[in-house]
């Protein structure tokens, strides 16, 4: 009876051995099985690596910073343009009608040393750039305190912070009677969108 225990235990467990080979070869053709198909998909908590797949890309994607600095020249390149053309306007604006006064003034500044007899007649008053597209300018009011009827010619310098002067205008009034005020605009092209100091150098009243 011993002996038929032994083999009959030793039976027993040969079998339970070939069933539990049997799982693990399932189990590994299991395995076998799903690593042929697609890849896994990541799971939300996994921490591998993902490359999305580009081949479908095409292009590239529009750059907002660029877009935006486009636009800001856009911008910057029409301001300018708007104010060349106001500064045009105003000066021809300026310049119309005034060419016979300012000779007269040139040819009696000319004939005459130092800074002339009517400094004290003169003052000037600057004018908006906004309104000139930039360019100094100002009003010089001539105010005749004569008993007179009197013309005049008036020298502006613009100069710069250091004194220097940058350009100079010319600018005259004519027949103006006893009392009365003459207003001409003295403007300088130079240096447009800079600001100059502008000094009364010389007036000249004859």
């Amino acid at each position: 009876m011993s002996g038929w225990f032994v083999g009959s235990g030793a039976a027993s467990g040969g079998r339970r051995g070939a069933l539990v080979l049997l799982a693990v070869v399932a189990g590994l053709s299991a395995c076998s099985s799903s690593s042929g198909g697609s890849s896994p998909t990541p799971s939300p908590g996994s921490t591998s690596p993902f490359s999305p797949a580009t081949s479908s890309f095409s292009g590239s994607p529009p750059s907002a910073l660029a877009s935006l600095a486009s636009s800001a020249q856009a911008a910057v390149s029409s301001a300018a343009a708007s104010a060349s053309a106001a500064a045009a306007s105003f000066e021809a604006s300026v310049s119309a009608g005034r060419a016979q006064a300012q000779a007269s003034a040139s040819a009696a500044l000319a004939a005459v040393a130092g800074g002339g007899n009517a400094l004290g007649e003169v003052t000037i008053t600057g004018v908006p750039i906004a309104t000139t597209g930039g360019l100094n300018a100002v009003v010089v009011t001539i105010a005749n305190s004569t008993l007179k009827t009197a013309s005049y010619a008036v020298q502006v310098d613009f100069t710069d912070t250091t004194g220097h002067t940058v350009d100079s205008a010319v600018v005259g009034a004519e027949n103006v009677a006893p009392g009365e005020k003459a207003m001409p605009v003295a403007f300088s092209a130079k240096s447009r969108g800079v600001a100059l100091v502008p000094v009364v150098t010389r007036a000249v009243r004859y």
